[in-house]
């Protein structure tokens, strides 16, 4: 069976790893491979790698970096079929998702080649007679990123691409759910002509998470993933004097007004909540119906749901895949158990579905429950997995209220034709990321990524000007070249003239 193995120094990792993992093709529930799992020398060889590339590659040229970075673009492009089946074969998302996902990373990876503009510090003359002021940002060394298994190829690019733009060298921990994307993409970086060292991968578990945490040399860390783990990478990688980015959990709410376009917020919210399995951190997992809106919109939505094809990824014509694992699509089918157990009304009953091919196969098909209450499990938990929930408030003001309680501020959307009502929802809601009649308000790359509250643990979000500024450092310079005429000794304390 094909071992997926570490990348380091630019090149595949050749020792034997003492321990593995399975790494499953989530359509057949078959393992199709085994993944070695880093001890903490592994991944200090990873590091020790990364700061020896560190030394010149801090100091390659804007000029330098870049031409690599377009480079990296233009076989990312090039490879995006590739990448994609990857993706389908471990993650389980159907191929158009996945090429969208390649797509959404590739987006970063161009953010990243305008570095030598993002990059630019300031400049100010005669701020005292004779002397000038100047900022230049500087690359924080080695740096490393700990990413989720739902966007195996996209989030990693969120990270590695900036970072290295930024001048430092990249060490990424991706899951071991999925790991062949990462390495994937490693190998077409250094076919751009990354130098050996600038980014290395390495595989694993809370071993490796934790060696990397805790390693001297390592000056920040990137996250994303579960509040529960955003918390503990944010506070052990502080307390090990480093900078962390921890994106966490997420449930985001969809507000629905009575005088929306109800065909529109019906395919929003089904496209929203089931594309990828609902494994996504900006899925929509709860419905607020103000009014009579459920009524309407409860209905449209089963239609809908009722007509969506779920099978094998790979199948032309399958809407939605599997999930990653069988413990998480027991962990998802308990959770719909648990809605059902605590009176939430299913409309929709994903549980029996059977997929006929793949009777093996981590398959459950769409949930829709009604009537859901905030007491709830269902409501109260991060699912991430496809399942639904409409929950009923009287007002507008009691639906803005309800989200801006919640402890998740990941995303939220609202669907109306009032702009004034719109304009209202983004000045008061209390969430990182907002979409009027938008679903999934994933922002550009040219903007930032993260949430507030227990979704982002840590100053900084991700890409973005954000994301350069969590990679650099800022040093301000002053600076005055004498004339011949000197003033001579001076204590007493420097003053504006």
């Amino acid at each position: 069976m094909k071992t997926i193995t570490h990348w380091i120094d630019g090149k595949p990792y050749e020792r034997a790893s003492e321990r593995s993992g399975d790494v499953f093709n989530p359509a057949t529930g078959e393992v199709q491979a085994k993944v070695a799992f880093a001890s903490p020398s592994v991944v200090d060889e990873a590091v020790e790698s990364a700061a020896r590339a560190s030394v010149s590659w801090r100091n390659a040229s804007i000029a330098k970096r870049t031409r690599i970075l377009f480079a990296f673009r233009e076989l990312v492009e090039k490879h995006k079929p590739e990448i994609a089946k990857l993706l389908t074969l471990e993650h389980g998302k159907v191929t158009g998702d996945a090429l969208g996902e390649v797509s959404r990373g590739l987006e970063v990876i161009e953010f990243a080649c305008g570095i030598a503009d993002l990059a630019k510090g300031e400049y100010s003359e005669n701020v005292s007679t004779e002397v000038d002021t100047y900022s230049i940002r500087q690359p924080l060394g080695v740096v490393a990123g700990i990413t989720p298994f739902n966007f195996p190829a996209m989030v990693p690019m969120w990270m590695y691409p900036l970072a290295i733009a930024c001048g430092n060298t990249f060490v990424l921990k991706p899951s071991e759910r999925d790991p062949s994307a990462a390495n994937f993409c490693a190998q077409l970086f250094a076919d751009a002509g990354l130098p050996p060292g600038v980014l290395s991968v390495v595989h694993g578990d809370k071993t490796a998470v934790d060696r990397l945490l805790e390693h001297p040399k390592i000056a920040a860390i990137s996250f994303v993933g579960s509040t529960p783990i955003a918390q503990y990478i944010y506070e052990t990688g502080t307390r090990h004097g480093k900078r962390v980015q921890a994106l966490g959990g997420a449930k985001n709410h969809m507000i629905v007004l009575p005088d929306a376009d109800m065909e529109l917020a019906a395919d929003a919210a089904v496209s929203a909540a089931y594309g990828s399995a609902g494994e996504r951190c900006m899925a929509i997992s709860m419905i607020v119906a103000v009014g009579a809106a459920a009524d309407k919109l409860v209905p449209l939505m089963k239609e809908r749901i009722g007509k969506l094809k779920v099978g094998d990824g790979l199948e032309p014509t399958s809407e939605m895949g599997p999930l990653v694992n069988k413990a998480h699509l027991d962990k998802v089918r308990g959770y719909v158990d648990k809605g059902v157990a605590e009176g939430a009304t299913l409309v929709s009953d994903g549980r029996t579905l059977k997929v006929g091919n793949r009777p093996n196969g981590f398959f459950l098909g769409p949930c829709l429950f009604d009537h859901v209450q905030p007491n709830m499990t269902i409501y109260k938990d991060e699912i991430f997995g496809p399942v639904l929930g409409v929950t009923r408030a009287a007002t507008y003001d009691e639906a803005i209220a309800l989200i801006n309680r919640n402890p998740y501020a990941n995303g939220v959307a609202i669907f109306t034709n009032d702009g004034g009502a719109a304009r209202k929802f983004q000045h008061e809601v209390e969430v990182g990321m907002v979409g009027i009649n938008v679903p999934i308000p994933v922002p550009m790359a040219y903007y930032s990524f993260g949430g507030w509250k227990a979704s982002l643990f840590g100053d900084h979000h991700i890409y973005g000007r954000d994301g350069v500024h969590f990679y650099t450092r800022t040093k301000a310079i002053t600076s005055r070249w004498p004339d011949p005429r000197h003033r001579g000794v001076d204590l007493g304390f420097p003053q504006n003239r």
